[in-house]
Parts: C-alpha cells; structure tokens; sequence
C-alpha cells in the first residue's frame, strides 16, 4: 500500500520543534511543509480570527499560545509578521529575555536580510532569512505550491548551508541574495506580482465596461501567453500598439481611457512609456515612430487631446489596436 510522505515522517523521530509567531498566510503553510519534512510544529502564536482558523486548519493539535510561549517551546522560530512589524518583535523578543542560544530564528520578509535579527544574534539566536517568492492563499493549497518555488536565502555565511538545507526540505529552490541586495530583491518581485494583479483586475474592469462578459476567460489565454513569452524571451516578446509604433492607436487608447476610466489613464501612460524605452533599446521600435509615439503619451499626460490617428483613423494602419 502506497503511503503519504507525513505518514512516513511518522515513522522517524522529529529533527526540530517548530514554532511560528505570527499566523498570517505564510507560517502555518512553511510549518506545515516543515512536518512534511520530518519537523515538528509545538506552538503557534496569532490574533485574529482568521488567524486561529488558518493555525487550526493547517495544523492541527498545534497549541496557540504568546509569541513568547512560541520561543520557550521551539528549536526554530518562523517570524511571520508583516515587514513594518518585523524590527520591534525582534527587540522585543530580545529585551525580554524570550530568544534562547542556538536558536534558529527565521524571517519570511523580503525587503530584509538578516541585519534586522540583530538583537536575536546578540542574544545568541542563529539568525536566517527565507522569503519565499509566491503569493499564498492561506490554506493547504499553498503547502503544495511551495514545491519548486524559489526562497530568496540570507543568512551568515556559517549558516548558509542550514538556510538552504531548509529551504529544500520545504520542497523550495533557495536562492542566494545579499544582504545590500534585499531591497532591490524585494522591489523586483512587488513590480513583477503585485502590479501584475492590479493590471489584470483592471483590464478585467474595462472589459466589463466595453461589454465583454467573461473577462477572466477572454484574458486568460492572452495573459497566459504573454507571461510565458516574457518569461522566455524578455523583450523580444514585447508586441502591441506600442512597440509597434502605432502612435494613432495609443491616441485613441488614451481618449478612451480618459473618458471610461480616468484612474487607470496615469499608468497606461507609464507603462506605455516605458514599453517604448524598452522597444527602442531592443531596436523593436523604429525612432521615427517613436517621435510620434512619445508626443501623443506626452499630450495625454498633460490633458491634451491629440488626434485620433495619423491618418483620421482609428489607429496608424486603421487597425483597432489589438495586441498581436
């Protein structure tokens, strides 16, 4: 009979006690891969109600207690608190004499390296920072995910092995970021998924207003594409009006967008622009189509109206724009 692999970590003796303060999204989905592992969940600290159902759902049996109670009970401590919380639980941690010697004490920001768990390190804690590099849901489904997933790694160079030791039990990819190198990281991957959730929810949105009823599903085939061109080739897959230089469609683009939605106009603009730069550079853009590309995004910066099109029409080869 074929056995699960928790039903084989049954059968060895735990390696570490896990704890983790903070039950967001992201600390019960890495404990509960770590008890995949052959690790140990005892403790787990949370407020809200969404919190304790999360702890509850993913682990099981695991007693909620303090952060403090967290740190007294397990030989690694996942701190998954938000970025801007991070520093003060860690000096409070450390004044109250919470944070044991030897105790690997393991972040999941992305904007921080391990200078942040200064005070622990002074304490005596082992200080890791492991940022996994996806978007989680909250629930079991993201303990699945996480097979694959690239960890941004930082940690003493000591414990560099620890760290991606870890990050591969959990099924992950480590990669290896430098302390001065986190934030530049961190902005990558928030421009990278966290704008791209906002563009799609967007496009979604007009779509609705142009009377498409199924957005999700008429994007869904175009956007899935597109990422795994990009993905694949950078800015050899750029195509589109503005890599085109198809200044008379972005005009009409801009006047429509300023009359159905006025909020999204400033970031098509900057988005429009910096597709333009890059084309440009990739010698995708030819500069004479450039010129006029960049006076029609210039007039609708500044609330100007331009023409419709080079020609009168709707766009500078009377195409309607689409992406192709």
């Amino acid at each position: 009979m074929n056995t699960t692999p928790q039903q084989n970590t049954q059968d060895r003796p735990a390696r570490l006690t896990v704890g983790v303060v903070g039950a967001g999204r992201v600390g019960p989905a890495l404990a509960a891969a770590l008890q995949l592992a052959g690790h140990r969940p005892v403790a787990v600290s949370g407020v809200s109600e969404a919190s304790v159902r999360r702890a509850a759902a993913l682990l099981p049996d695991v007693p909620l207690v303090t952060p403090a109670q967290v740190l007294k009970a397990a030989d690694l401590v996942l701190l998954t608190v938000p970025d801007d919380a991070l520093p003060a639980l860690v000096e409070g941690l450390a004044e109250t004499g919470a944070i044991r010697p030897g105790q690997l004490l393991v972040h999941t920001s992305g904007r921080y390296g391990t200078k942040v768990l200064d005070p622990a390190l002074r304490a005596g804690a082992l200080p890791l920072a492991l940022h996994p590099a996806m978007t989680f849901t909250g629930t079991s489904v993201d303990v699945q995910r996480l097979a694959g997933c690239s960890f941004g790694v930082t940690a003493p160079e000591e414990l560099r092995l620890a760290a991606e030791a870890l990050v591969i039990e959990m099924g992950g990819e480590p990669e290896w970021i430098a302390e001065e190198s986190r934030p530049l990281y961190h902005a990558a991957l928030a421009l990278g998924a966290n704008h791209l959730v906002t563009l799609v929810a967007q496009s979604m949105e007009l779509l609705r207003t142009a009377g498409v009823e199924a957005p999700d599903r008429m994007l869904g085939p175009l956007l899935g594409a597109a990422l795994d061109n990009a993905l694949r080739s950078g800015d050899a897959a750029l195509t589109g009006p503005v890599a085109r230089g198809d200044a008379g469609t972005v005009a009409v683009h801009v006047s429509e967008l300023r009359k159905h939605a006025p909020e999204a106009l400033p970031g098509y603009i900057a988005m429009a622009r910096m597709t333009a730069d890059r084309a440009l550079a990739h010698g995708l853009l030819k500069p004479e189509l450039a010129e006029d590309l960049l006076v029609v995004l210039a007039d609708g910066a500044n609330g100007t109206h331009g023409t419709d099109g080079a020609d009168g029409t709707d766009g500078a080869n009377g195409t309607d724009g689409a992406p192709r």
